[in-house]
């Protein structure tokens, strides 16, 4: 299984930017997929995920300005951010899980593949 994660970069207080996650090795449309972040010093933080599919999930603080979505046909899960602000500086990781409860879309431990990460940063 391989997740690869790209769309990161430096950008400015207010731009949008779009993430995305080719995932291979695995039936895609069988697994929940979600998107957490990790800044320098602080735990990992959940992001968004699509739960099976079906439900979609979004971190409170980040409701209004994220979205999440999926390609099943091409095995691709992309997340848009906009309005962005410096605090949401991080590393951004896509994650997998074949067998997930919808008690745990937000917990890290729950999610059995990860991709790389990729680099956002926001300037002032």
């Amino acid at each position: 299984v391989q997740l690869q994660a790209s769309g990161g970069g430096l950008v400015q207080a207010g731009d949008s930017l779009r993430l995305s996650c080719a995932a291979s090795g695995l039936g895609f449309r069988s697994y929940s997929m979600a998107w957490f972040r990790q800044a320098p010093g602080k735990d990992r933080e959940f992001v968004a995920a699509s739960f099976r599919g079906t439900n979609i999930f979004i971190a409170e603080s980040l409701k209004g300005r994220v979205a999440i979505s999926r390609d099943n046909a091409k095995a691709t899960v992309n997340l848009q951010m906009n309005s962005l602000k410096p605090e949401d500086t991080a590393v951004y990781y896509c994650a997998a899980s074949r067998s997930l409860i919808l008690s745990s879309v937000k917990r890290d431990q729950a999610y059995d593949y990860w991709g790389q990460g990729t680099q956002v940063t926001v300037s002032s």
